[in-house]
């Protein structure tokens, strides 16, 4: 099993030059330059000449570096698009998707250009009509041609448009959170939770991250280098999570459980179906620790 760690991903205005250059040197698994919400309409023309400029220069290492452009019906959006692909980055986070056809009709711009495949496609799901539709988003994961690979929570921009207030908790945005989530394990895809805005709230931040994990996230979005090792921490399986997992794994794969579906483990009934989601959490462990240089090893 093949896993991609997306525990922590950074947003980073792609016009300055100083963050920028500092994602180059933080843990993150993911970076997004950004020329959407964090850029200034005037600034747009620059910030994606500085997103490209900083994909041609490179040096962001293990990083899976991506670009949120601005949405497509707006003046910039067609044309970060073009560009932002051209520099060959791991994908493009697209804004505002609603429908189907924002995936697809970006995808399809790609290929009419021979951008390579390995230019993969995100897409926020940040609108009240984003979430009644995700499960439609989500499905178009199944046409190869869609590129679509993560969902991304733009939960700031959902509370704003719900009329919500969001506490300690978000109990006001769970059941959307929940609803990205079967869409997303419905069809293959990853998603990613939406940003904690207190930059000066360790705790809060460290229990959202915690909620995150536990309705299915793979990871969430961070707004400061200072958000990341949470995250980082967050979405790894922790030491006992680890032994635990292996104990089943190896219970179920001895010779003589073959033909046995359910069985007592640490003092719990554990049907084979615990065991598929046991290799999940060891192969989750082994690419943490692969991307954290050996940083998480204790964990295995």
């Amino acid at each position: 099993m093949i896993v991609r760690p997306r525990r922590s991903v950074l947003y980073v205005p792609a016009n300055n030059a100083r963050a920028v250059a500092k994602c180059r040197t933080v843990d993150a698994d993911a970076v997004v330059l950004d020329l959407e919400d964090s850029v200034a309409p005037a600034e747009k023309p620059a910030a994606r000449r500085a997103a490209v400029e900083a994909l041609r220069e490179g040096g962001f290492g293990h990083r899976e570096v991506v670009v949120r452009v601005n949405a497509l019906d707006t003046p910039w959006g067609r044309d970060d698009l073009m560009a932002a692909a051209a520099a060959r980055p791991a994908a493009l986070l697209l804004p505002k998707v609603q429908r189907p056809g924002d995936v697809m009709f970006a995808a399809q711009d790609l290929s009419r250009a021979e951008v390579p495949e390995t230019v993969r496609l995100w897409a926020m799901v940040e609108t009240p009509a984003a979430v009644l539709g995700v499960a439609d988003v989500a499905r178009t994961a199944a046409d190869p041609a869609s590129r679509l690979d993560a969902l991304v929570i733009g939960t700031n921009d959902l509370a704003k448009d719900l009329r919500v207030r969001v506490g300690p908790g978000r109990e006001t945005l769970l059941v959307w959170l929940g609803a990205c989530v079967a869409a997303a394990r419905c069809h293959g895809l990853d998603v990613i939770d939406g940003v904690f805005n207190g930059l000066d709230d360790p705790d809060g931040l460290a229990a959202e991250a915690a909620q995150g994990r536990d309705y299915g996230m793979d990871g969430k979005t961070c707004i400061h280098p200072n958000q990341v090792a949470a995250c980082n921490a967050a979405f790894a399986p922790s030491a006992g999570e680890v032994a635990a997992a292996r104990r089943i794994v190896e219970a179920f794969d001895r010779t003589d459980a073959a033909s046995v579906n359910v069985m007592r483990i640490d003092g719990r009934m554990v049907e084979r179906l615990h065991a598929d989601a046991a290799r999940r959490v060891l192969a989750v462990a082994e690419a943490a620790a692969a991307r954290d240089g050996g940083r998480a090893a204790a964990a295995l």
